[in-house]
């Protein structure tokens, strides 16, 4: 395959995000991983995998679970529901299921 061939077919990787899912389980195990930002730096995430796929676990959204799981501490499933873009105007909320 040449470039041009190489270039038309490309279709950069981007990292999927747990509000993308239906629903998540809290059997899921959470993964650390690392990675570099635009700008070059380095930068460490939390991450789940499904499927084959990942998706990133932002750390508001293990936090407000684990004020759920104090109430409840039998939740099986939960949702995450994400508003806004960008680093400081993004909002999760996350929605316990059962």
């Amino acid at each position: 395959m040449d470039f041009k061939q190489a270039a038309k077919e490309f279709i950069p990787s981007k990292m999927k995000n747990i509000s993308e899912l239906s629903s998540v389980d809290t059997a899921l195990d959470v993964k650390d991983g690392d990675g570099v930002g635009d700008d070059g730096k380095a930068y460490k995430y939390k991450y789940v995998e499904l499927n084959g796929e990942r998706y990133r676990v932002p750390n508001i959204v293990i936090g407000q679970l684990k004020d759920i799981m104090e109430v409840k501490p039998d939740l099986k499933h939960f949702k995450v529901k994400k508003a806004g873009e960008g680093k400081t105007g993004t909002k999760y909320t996350v929605i316990q299921l059962d």
